[in-house]
């Protein structure tokens, strides 16, 4: 997202192959100037227009367009950079100057002609808005989506906007990587260089909105609360009202929220069209299905660069979504995916050497921006720089280090399970009898995803320390016994769970925890940032249970996310998923833990434990339910990863 529209509420944060000749590398690349400007550098450097560009159907949409002066004073001239945002191209007016302008300041200062739109139907431009609007495969010649609103957007640029090379690059964080990742389908020729960042893919799916059938409650309430469908003509965004909670508990305000139908009526009184398709679709139907961007990235032909956060809280799956789907189906000749220890855009910003509780050790951020980011527009839209680019590019955590890798997942990695054991234990190897342990899962108590006073989701939640979660009798808890080497862990996680119920549907959430050692030392230990309204919590690193990866599985789809069944009451049945990739280190005398629990609230909204319609769960429905969880045997709980030896 190119600005933080959704902070002004407190919440949300809203904030690139045709190769040329290649030569050397220039001082640009190899020594970059100051990671910062301000609207004073960009107005002395470059001249500002604003543009009402008509699409194939007639309609318009707003678009700034900042220029460098020397175009006219030198005669030089520069490949173009444009993202297109639902987010507002602020500030309006060409007497009004951004305080920065692309991707970093190092394009800012390198210069580039760069060019930001309202999309159809957002703040200043023509049209209706449709969220992730649905791609249209197949297209008369007026139909439009946002593939042929790019399309028309870069052919109306590269004709009119004087002093342009004929080259585009384009890039976006979150939504607005929506837009750039649906631009590369049936891309204009001058578009040459892409790069989706924590890009929205598929909100099903596990990025913003569903995970596993989950509803991610907190966030898309918040999110929705400040983004709203626009009524009446083209305008400037309104002031912003930050929503007043009432408390500074969310855990308390969600838990008497009601029923989501409830909270449509209550706190969005029926005009938020975007909260009720959320409700009115709790399953992976033709309204998802529909918007899914990524089964359209086939044959795409500009350079790819697809960059995500191993700790994203909004779309940690959208970035790997898109990148195997596209390596599967003939993907560009240049196309690598880039992941480092960042929360949602935290690549973007800031030095990057820590989240939360967590340190990296070195400033991830400012490397990214400097030496992946900028060498890549570098080379494919100036032909500056080798061009040797891996196809994923990683930070690996535990280690710390940057990675380079000509696939993904490493060739060299080695299957391994993780066995759910009695007592508590997780064991490489299979016990031969099988068992089961149980907890009682009360949804009108539900297990907190922090232990800290707030409303919003907090942007390290997925760093936070789960030792309070492991205290609580409704969560198990199975670890290995210290580490005597080194395991390091690539790609995905596949979830097989053996599993009973007395309702007939629960959750299950799994969570996969790196376990420090007790003397493991406080330096490490950062006063983190604090979300609006949070209360700042530091711990002990010694004894620190690092969340690495956690997912919720709603149980009634685990045979189909399009069509959910119930549980027959105390029968086992088996609940298979995947957690998204890691690449992490847990280090000699570390302990690997999982916890298994049935809510992580508000994160995720609240199974009532029988099967209906959750959205319109009344306090009645709320039930408890006794959870069997079974270990060993031939088919007990387990997990199956990549281990590189």
């Amino acid at each position: 997202m190119n600005r933080r529209f959704f902070a002004l509420l407190c919440c949300f944060v809203l904030a690139p192959l045709v190769s040329a000749q290649r030569s050397a590398t220039p001082a640009a690349v190899q020594t970059p100037v100051a990671q910062t400007t301000d609207a004073v550098f960009v107005r002395e450097n470059y001249t500002k227009f604003e543009y009402r560009i008509p699409m194939r159907d007639g309609v318009k949409l707003f678009t700034s367009v900042y220029v460098p002066k020397d175009i006219v004073s030198e005669g030089k001239s520069y490949p173009i950079l444009l993202q297109r945002t639902p987010y507002n191209v602020a500030p309006y007016g060409i007497d009004k100057y951004r305080a920065s302008v692309g991707p970093s300041a190092l394009f800012a200062r390198e210069k580039f002609i760069f060019a930001y739109q309202d999309v159809r139907g957002r703040f200043m431009s023509e049209g209706d808005f449709t969220i992730v609007r649905p791609h249209k495969p197949t297209k008369g010649p007026k139909d439009t989506d946002e593939s042929t609103d790019c399309y028309d957007t870069i052919d109306w640029l590269i004709k009119n906007v004087s002093g342009n090379t004929g080259k585009v690059g384009m890039w976006g964080i979150s939504q607005p990587a929506f837009f750039a990742a649906a631009g590369m389908i049936d891309a204009h020729p001058a578009l040459v260089a892409v790069s989706p960042q924590a890009p929205v893919t598929d909100y099903y799916l596990n990025d913003d909105s569903y995970h596993n059938g989950a509803f991610m409650l907190a966030h898309r309430f918040r999110f929705y609360q400040g983004f709203r469908q626009r009524t009446g003509d083209p305008a400037p965004p309104p002031a912003a009202t930050p929503f007043d909670f009432g408390t500074p508990d969310g855990y308390d305000f969600y838990l008497n929220l009601g029923s989501l139908w409830e909270a449509n009526e209550k706190y969005f009184k029926n005009q938020s069209p975007f909260w009720r398709q959320h409700i009115e679709h709790t399953t992976y139907d033709e309204f998802w299905q529909s918007r899914s961007i990524w089964k359209y990235l086939k044959g795409i032909k500009p350079a790819v660069m697809i960059v995500g956060g191993w700790y994203d809280q909004e779309d940690p799956q959208g970035p790997l979504r898109m990148f195997d789907f596209m390596k599967k189906n003939s993907p560009p000749s240049s196309f690598m995916l880039v992941m480092g220890p960042w929360n949602h855009g935290g690549f973007a910003r800031g030095d990057g050497d820590r989240l939360g509780n967590v340190n990296f050790g070195s400033k991830t951020s400012a490397y990214y921006r400097e030496k992946i980011e900028f060498p890549f527009f570098m080379y494919h839209l100036k032909s500056k720089g080798d061009g040797k680019f891996p196809q994923a590019w990683l930070f690996e955590t535990g280690l710390n280090q940057w990675r380079k890798f000509d696939a993904w997942p490493a060739s060299q990695s080695q299957a391994k399970t993780l066995h759910l054991a009695a007592q508590g234990k997780l064991s490489w190897q299979q016990a031969s009898s099988q068992s089961a342990d149980e907890y009682l899962a009360d949804p009108n108590r539900p297990v907190p995803f922090v232990n800290k006073l707030i409303t919003a989701v907090p942007n390290d939640y997925m760093v936070e320390d789960q030792r309070f979660a492991a205290t609580r009798p409704d969560v198990l808890v199975y670890r290995t016994a210290p580490l005597d080497h080194d395991v390091t862990i690539h790609g995905p996680i596949s979830v097989e769970l053996k599993v009973s119920t007395t309702g007939t549907d629960s959750d299950f959430v799994v969570k996969l925890i790196d376990v420090y050692p007790n003397d493991y030392p406080d330096f490490n230990n950062p006063t983190p940032a604090v979300a609006p309204g949070a209360t700042p919590t530091i711990s002990p690193m010694g004894g620190y249970q690092q969340l690495i990866r956690g997912e919720p599985f709603r149980g009634k789809y685990r045979q189909s996310l399009e069509k959910p069944i119930p549980f027959e009451p105390n029968k086992p049945d088996f609940i298979r998923f995947k957690l998204p990739d890691i690449a992490h280190t847990f280090r000699a005398g570390h302990r690997i833990m999982v916890q298994i629990q049935s809510s992580w609230f508000p994160l995720n909204d609240r199974n009532p434990q029988k099967f209906m319609d959750i959205p319109k769960a009344t306090a009645a429905d709320y039930t408890k339910a006794t959870q069997r969880v079974f270990i060993g045997g031939a088919d007990g709980s387990k997990l199956q990863f990549l281990v590189v030896e």
